[in-house]
């Protein structure tokens, strides 16, 4: 009895935790709104086209802020070709609550990180290196990095997540970078929680 009845609890409180949780679908970036992911592919199979001799990065990092009645969650998405420019676009997800333990904003930041990277299938990184690997003596390169808004400051609040948040990034195949150089969470997708 008492099983079923936590079972019913666990499934009445995923319910009540999609209902409560505004996700704007699509991406969107001051030129254009409302994308869905494949037009995002696009842009960044176009943006690494123009110097597919390049070192290219794309790079997945979230930030969150919470407000006086929901908490909005910010991931950035952004093709960095390093030292020539940058294509960037964000998706905004809103938690019909405050969420007020640092432990569980950190994490949901990496897991909404993780949910965008993993929209980059294998196969979609495949069509990214298809484009570079003629370059490859060019200098092109690519590699995949997520950005944690996280530090190991003694002033940090964040330091005792970090090592923690690094092997979540980490087991999915991405590098991991954190304060100061996870510029795409703590600064660009922060810009876009306010």
């Amino acid at each position: 009895m008492v099983a079923i009845l936590a079972y019913k609890w666990v499934q009445l409180f995923s319910e009540l935790q999609v209902i409560e949780m505004e996700v704007q679908k699509g991406f969107q970036n001051l030129s254009k709104r409302n994308m869905d992911f494949e037009e995002v592919f696009q842009h960044i199979l176009t943006f690494i086209k123009v110097q597919p001799s390049g070192s290219h990065r794309l790079i997945i990092g979230t930030d969150s802020q919470v407000h006086s009645t929901y908490t909005r969650f910010i991931t950035g998405v952004v093709i960095q070709r390093e030292g020539k420019g940058v294509w960037a676009c964000y998706r905004s997800v809103n938690i019909a609550r405050r969420i007020e333990s640092l432990q569980e904003k950190i994490s949901m930041e990496t897991t909404y990180t993780q949910e965008v990277a993993y929209m980059f299938t294998p196969e979609k990184q495949n069509q990214i290196i298809d484009l570079l690997l003629p370059y490859v003596n060019e200098g092109a390169s690519f590699r995949m990095v997520g950005h944690l808004d996280l530090g190991r400051s003694t002033k940090n609040k964040t330091r005792v997540y970090v090592n923690e948040m690094i092997q979540r990034i980490e087991s999915i195949g991405l590098e991991a970078e954190i304060k100061p150089d996870s510029f795409v969470a703590s600064s660009y997708a922060n810009k876009y929680t306010k």
